[in-house]
């Protein structure tokens, strides 16, 4: 090859001269005659995009045997995620159930929340949603942190409340989701 750019003569060259063993190479990969095929044609199409920054005087057999180790590599993953995607048992009636009873308390939860009264509400969210510490909340609505305290406790008497009657189904879904 010669040295400087890699113009379309060397291209031609160097494509004829690495595709077969490339082939192989990702072959062995990926076990399939087409997938290996196109992950070489790929590798040579960046290969031949990139021709302005690439210096044909230097030996590119370590870089096409990297880019397509690289992406045949990429193939890989993609098909292991997408073959667990597919590998999902379908849900029982048992696990319906639960789907719709977890359903059902998330919107009961809901409903209980939005019925707080504005400021316990808002202390409920700052602290369970946005993660806040008593501090940071009294600060930002410029309260005590007593007040702070006093709103969680009276947010947090009323969900007891409100809830009591989807404690047993709660129980039993977290023991069947960690047992």
């Amino acid at each position: 090859m010669s040295a400087g750019l890699l113009d379309r003569g060397s291209f031609e060259a160097v494509f004829r001269q690495f595709f077969p063993a490339l082939m192989t190479f990702a072959r062995k990969y990926l076990q399939d005659e087409d997938s290996a095929r196109e992950v070489v044609h790929i590798v040579m199409i960046n290969l031949w995009e990139k021709r302005e920054a690439i210096d044909a005087s230097e030996s590119l057999k370590p870089y096409l045997f990297k880019a397509v180790h690289n992406r045949c590599l990429n193939v890989m993953r993609d098909r292991r995620k997408f073959s667990e995607e597919l590998v999902t048992e379908p849900l029982s009636d048992r696990d319906v159930q639960e789907q719709m009873e977890l359903m059902e308390l998330d919107a009961k939860i809901n409903q209980v929340i939005d019925s707080l009264p504005e400021r316990c509400k808002e202390v409920f969210e700052m602290n369970r949603f946005e993660g806040k510490r008593y501090k940071e909340i009294a600060e930002a609505l410029g309260i005590s942190v007593k007040t702070v305290e006093n709103q969680m406790s009276k947010a947090l008497k009323i969900l007891r409340d409100q809830l009591a009657s989807y404690l047993t189904v709660l129980f039993w879904v977290f023991l069947l989701l960690f047992t």
